[in-house]
């Protein structure tokens, strides 16, 4: 019998190299997206389904400690908010921590791939389903339910892994982990494996595997015989690849959400505008009015 998953995985190890130099002294997860840390982002769509414990996957121990700090409470700054009757950000403050949500640490001693990231969680996470995250992709509801919610609807129906997939032009599926053998069932795609950025001449579909994942516990006994894969690392696609080898179904979901990459300065800095630029009426007439001036 399936039981609802209530463990996530959030692997935050890496230099973030892509995000220096603000990444020098300050993990990605922190940087912002619409004046929210984007790892904020991920612990709220883990509560959003009641998910019980988040493993954070941690390359040292000043990265922990980040973590460890932010998601703690803040007595005396909780003490001067309320002395300065700025009970709106007091609101935001208090809500950092979900209610009754478990945080861990695993440590990613040596960068080895997001597959070696995953299996670092393997004792925490005990025989228990899990779900995978990568934080630098936010996804953010259009229509109400968030992208956890509704995987987690295909996965009560399937079982087995799913995860959140997306459509690509054939040229650029040659960037990411694709489905291959598929079947789709409205916005659901079932699939008889993946392959890891396969040559363009090779590509089985346009269906890309993004993530978040919901997987069954057999992905944790599968990591270790893994290989490394073209890029040198132990990737998490190819361990799924070989489960559904073995007969796992494998479903990917055409989650009904808006994702921003925030994995370059680039893209978080585009993200930000067009997040802003969606949330904010007043700022979209201040950028009218800029735009009209600026390029009269």
């Amino acid at each position: 019998m399936k039981q609802k998953p209530e463990v996530c995985i959030l692997p935050v190890a890496g230099l973030s190299t892509r995000n220096l130099p603000a990444t020098k002294a300050l993990h990605k997860g922190f940087l912002t997206l619409h004046n929210i840390p984007i790892i904020q982002y991920a612990v709220n769509a883990c509560a959003e389904i009641g998910v019980k414990e988040i493993i954070f996957i941690y390359s040292d121990q000043s990265c922990k400690h980040l973590f460890e700090t932010y998601f703690s409470p803040y007595p005396w700054l909780e003490e001067h908010l309320i002395a300065k009757n700025k009970l709106d950000l007091l609101k935001a403050v208090r809500e950092v921590i979900p209610e009754g949500m478990k945080l861990s640490f695993a440590e990613q001693k040596e960068p080895k791939g997001n597959g070696h990231a995953v299996l670092m969680a393997k004792d925490l996470v005990g025989t228990r389903d899990f779900i995978v995250m990568w934080p630098d992709d936010v996804y953010v509801n259009i229509r109400g339910e968030g992208v956890l919610k509704q995987l987690l609807k295909v996965y009560d129906e399937f079982g087995g892994m799913v995860e959140n997939i997306m459509e690509f032009p054939t040229s650029e599926m040659v960037r990411y982990g694709c489905l291959k053998g598929t079947v789709r069932d409205g916005r659901v795609v079932h699939a008889r494996g993946l392959v890891e950025k396969p040559k363009l001449e090779e590509v089985p579909s346009n269906y890309a595997s993004m993530g978040p994942y919901i997987l069954p516990n057999v992905i944790m006994d599968i990591l270790p015989e893994v290989q490394k894969g073209g890029n040198g690392e132990i990737n998490l696609t190819d361990a799924m690849n070989l489960a559904a080898e073995r007969g796992v179904k494998l479903s990917g979901v055409l989650c009904d959400v808006m994702r921003f990459d925030c994995g370059t300065n680039k893209d978080l800095e585009r993200a930000n505008l067009k997040l802003s630029l969606m949330e904010d009426p007043e700022l979209r007439c201040y950028c009218k009015e800029l735009l009209d001036t600026m390029f009269v």
